[in-house]
């Protein structure tokens, strides 16, 4: 019931947003701001430019919000913007480290870090997480940390819904292994 009326609340503050009221639209940046920073770092491995990302993800919010026509689908809609920004900004990083790579500029190797030999189960996860590929990390943080359904990992990630069982099952195998290694 809770969850009812979180959800119904959350849909209001969409609609009050699409209409102006900028205190809905703060609020709701408020209820999604560090889920969506959760899940850009899991994505890109520089913090700085996971902050980018998710001031370029807010920017597109504020500029397509209107096109947004069932507040119902704000978090697949949310998700779904969030990951193609991402994916925009992997790909403007990979072209600049070819151009720099063609151009013989040395680029700065990044800093081996350093993996603490114990960690409390959060950190384990995190850890584990941080080992796997993006496409495994992406469809296990939708799922298990922001709580999506199969079907709106799926309208995020578009693709099929037995797609995103499959991938799932996969990374939870990938995952289990990196625990076991540990």
């Amino acid at each position: 019931m809770a969850s009812d009326s979180k959800t119904l609340y959350q849909q209001l503050l969409v609609v009050r947003s699409q209409l102006g009221d900028r205190a809905a639209l703060d609020e709701l940046v408020a209820l999604w701001d560090r889920r969506l920073l959760y899940y850009i770092r899991r994505l890109l491995s520089v913090e700085a430019d996971a902050q980018q990302v998710l001031q370029e993800v807010w920017l597109k919010v504020l500029a397509g919000l209107n096109s947004l026509q069932d507040p119902a689908r704000f978090a697949p809609w949310l998700y779904s913007l969030t990951r193609y920004t991402v994916i925009d900004h992997l790909r403007d990083s990979y072209t600049r480290r070819q151009l720099l790579a063609t151009a013989d500029v040395d680029l700065a190797a990044d800093g081996a870090e350093d993996h603490c030999e114990k960690f409390d189960d959060a950190e384990q996860i995190h850890y584990a997480l941080s080992q796997l590929d993006v496409v495994d990390r992406e469809v296990l943080t939708l799922y298990f940390l922001d709580d999506l359904s199969v079907n709106d990992v799926a309208a995020v990630l578009n693709i099929p819904a037995g797609t995103v069982k499959s991938r799932l099952y996969h990374a939870r195998r990938a995952l289990s292994a990196v625990l076991e290694r540990q």
